[in-house]
């Protein structure tokens, strides 16, 4: 690795003087829960100052402190890597690794620095689609696991069963103790199991569907997904690089673009893509509701329902703003974002979300039949096309740019902590 570009010297000196203010502070102060009023507000005039020191910086030299770190690096990686590059820009190891353990109202908030540093990066059109690539080539773990599941047609995890079928690869979430709320864990298991039907030549399309719970509420019963796990936010376990953007630009675009690898059409598609089908029991909520967005046919039982509840969570809904207007328009859009509003799958405005709406009993039948549809020859070159359009790469990127910073200030809000500490506290 090369040394890093300090050209703009006042401006860098300024930046590495700010931060080491703010590392003075934090050894001197006690742990977060224990400062005072008057501690917290001059350590956070102090992050301030050095964060719009950094994003000064990095609005001029995003691209040169790009250039210097390693080609190909997941944004895991890239964040470190810049670590080592430029200390004082993002977050070191060392300081993540004193946040790791704590519950979210007791971090540092040290990814909201990690927030601006990435979307420095993501806007550049140099650097940003770099960035996107890299998140859409297969994981080492589904690499690893390929040969199995070739022979055997059959993954199992703790959150996710994915089966080989007549040419359907059925991927069910199963964290029946959860309702399929998702964390760090099933984020990890969904991108390994869509690479896998991504990768394996004898699938031709992928079907997403909820299994039954174990939840004393819902026993028995199939859940599509209750979204983000709300109570390993509040202990601090959602990252925003290995949960909320990974989750953004792994699993989900790829379910929407396909898998970035060697393959023998690479010359005339870069990626391999195949149709996606999501079947919703019970209810489809926030993250849950996020993964229909990102399909091509949508079921749902006559008695499911969907939402987002952002506004009541706090949290920014991924990347449902950038595509959940395409579908339902502006309107019912904010009303769906901003005031929560639940769609059921039976009253008129679901049209716009859901394919087709079955009696409970008889959601079996209609996925059967909407594979055999997405099977069609001219299924793939089609959605590839109608993506071109909805959802072109650059405003993506743009708008994850965007999203890579308003998501990092969302999770240390004052308005979220307490929230989620209430859903925390609720049994069951």
């Amino acid at each position: 690795m090369r040394a890093p570009d300090r050209s703009d010297s006042n401006l860098w000196v300024g930046l590495q003087e700010a931060a080491a203010r703010v590392e003075d502070l934090i050894a001197a102060l006690p742990d977060p829960g224990a400062r005072t009023h008057t501690q917290r507000a001059e350590l956070a005039a102090a992050k301030d100052a050095a964060r719009a020191l950094r994003v000064r910086y990095l609005d001029t030299h995003a691209d040169a402190v790009f250039e210097h770190l390693a080609d190909g690096l997941r944004i895991e990686e890239l964040v470190a890597a810049a670590a080592d590059a430029y200390p004082g820009l993002v977050p070191t190891d060392k300081q993540l690794a004193a946040d790791r353990g704590r519950r979210q109202a007791d971090k540092e908030g040290w990814e909201i620095d990690q927030g601006i540093f990435l979307r420095a990066v993501l806007r550049s059109p140099l650097a940003g689609p770099q960035v996107l690539d890299a998140m859409l080539r297969p994981t080492p773990r589904a690499l690893r696991l390929l040969p199995e599941f070739r022979r055997t047609g059959v993954l199992r995890t703790r959150s996710v069963l994915l089966e080989r079928r007549d040419g359907a690869a059925h991927l069910t979430m199963c964290r029946d103790d959860c309702l399929n709320a998702e964390d760090g864990e099933q984020v990890d298991d969904m991108e390994t199991a869509v690479d896998l039907a991504l990768l394996d030549e004898e699938v031709r399309v992928g079907v997403l569907r909820g299994g039954e719970m174990s939840h004393p509420r819902y026993r028995g019963k199939r859940v599509f997904s209750a979204g983000i796990n709300l109570k390993s936010l509040h202990a601090g376990g959602i990252s925003l690089t290995g949960f909320l953007l990974r989750r953004e630009l792994g699993y989900l675009r790829k379910l929407v673009t396909g898998l970035l690898t060697d393959h023998a059409g690479a010359w005339h598609s870069r990626t391999v893509e195949k149709p996606w089908i999501a079947a919703v029991d019970t209810f489809a909520i926030g993250g849950g509701m996020q993964l229909l967005l990102a399909c091509d046919q949508v079921l749902a039982a006559s008695d499911a329902y969907l939402t987002l509840p952002a506004a009541r969570e706090g949290i920014v809904p991924g990347a449902a703003n950038f595509r959940l207007g395409r579908h339902a328009g502006p309107r019912i859009s904010r009303q769906i974002i901003l005031s929560g509003r639940r769609i059921w799958a039976t009253e008129p405005d679901a049209r716009l979300l859901i394919d087709e709406v079955v009696e409970p009993g008889e959601l079996d039948a209609a996925v059967a039949r909407a594979v055999a549809r997405m099977q069609a020859p001219a299924v793939v070159a089609n959605r590839r096309m109608l993506n071109a359009v909805e959802e072109p790469p650059e405003e993506f990127r743009r708008y994850m740019a965007e999203f890579a910073l308003q998501q990092a200030l969302r999770l240390y809000g004052e308005d979220v902590i307490d929230k989620v500490g209430g859903f925390a506290g609720r049994a069951g």
